[in-house]
C-alpha cells in the first residue's frame, strides 16, 4: 500500500506557507488528535489555519489519485496540524488518515510501503538529495523516518531540511513532516514530545536515529 497522495497532502498544505505570512495564533503546548496521538511544539511556532484552503487541496489530490485507494486516501486525510515560525518560514504539518473512513486498516507491515510514497509524493513539489532512512521504535509503536536536503521548485532561493516521520496506531495512519530552513527548527521538530496510543511520551525522532553505527 503506498498512499503517496497522502504526503502529497503533507506538501500542498505546507509548501505555500514557506512564501508567505499566513494569519497565525500561538501554538498550544500540546496537540491532541481523536486517532490517538499528542505532540508538543515550541510555544514560539504559530498554528496556522487551513481550513479554507483545504478542500482546495483536497480536491487538488484527489484529482491526481491513480487509483481508487489513492483517491480514497486523499479525502479521508485530515490536516491535524500546521504549524510555521520565522521568516523565511519553517513549517511542520501532520497529516492523519482514519481507518473509520478509508474503510481498510494497517499494521506495522504496511509503514515501509506507506512511508515509501513520501519521496514520490515530495518530489512533486521538491528537488530532493543526500536522502537518509531510518526505523526505530517508540514504546510498542514501529516508526519510518527520511531526512532530505531539498529545494522548493516554486521558490528554489532556500534550501530546507525536508524530514517526514511515519506511524500507524490503532485507530489510523500519521505523518509528521518538517520544512526545516534550519538547525534550530528541524531539532524543535525532532523533539516534540509525542505519546502514541496512551503510551508515555518520547521525543518524536531520538536524536542516535541517523547516527552511523560502528
Amino acid at each position: 500500500m503506498k498512499p503517496c497522495l497522502f504526503t502529497i497532502l503533507l506538501v500542498l498544505c505546507g509548501a505555500p506557507l514557506l512564501a508567505q505570512a499566513p494569519v497565525s495564533s500561538p501554538v498550544p503546548i500540546t496537540h491532541s488528535s481523536d486517532i490517538g496521538f499528542t505532540y508538543s511544539l515550541s510555544s514560539d511556532w504559530n498554528v496556522v489555519d487551513t481550513r479554507l484552503a483545504l478542500p482546495a487541496v483536497k480536491q487538488k489530490a484527489e484529482n491526481e489519485a491513480t487509483s481508487a485507494d489513492e483517491k480514497k486516501g486523499a479525502a479521508c486525510a485530515q490536516v491535524a496540524l500546521t504549524a510555521r515560525h520565522g521568516d523565511p518560514a519553517s513549517v511542520v504539518v501532520v497529516v492523519v488518515l482514519p481507518f473509520d473512513c478509508f474503510g481498510q486498516t494497517m499494521t506495522a507491515k504496511d509503514l515501509p510501503d506507506f512511508g515509501s510514497g513520501a519521496s514520490e509524493g515530495l518530489r512533486k513539489s521538491f528537488t530532493l538529495a543526500d536522502s537518509l532512512r531510518g526505523d526505530y521504535s517508540l514504546g510498542t509503536h514501529s516508526m519510518w523516518v527520511e531526512r532530505a536536503r531539498g529545494v522548493l521548485k516554486d521558490h528554489p532561493e532556500v534550501t530546507y531540511t525536508v524530514e517526514t516521520v511515519c506511524s500507524v496506531l490503532r485507530k489510523g495512519a500519521v505523518c509528521w513532516m518538517a520544512m526545516a530552513k534550519d538547525d534550530a527548527a528541524l531539532e524543535t521538530f525532532e523533539h516534540g514530545a509525542v505519546s502514541l496510543d496512551g503510551e508515555a511520551p518520547a521525543a518524536l525522532v531520538p536524536a542516535s536515529t541517523f547516527v552511523k553505527k560502528p
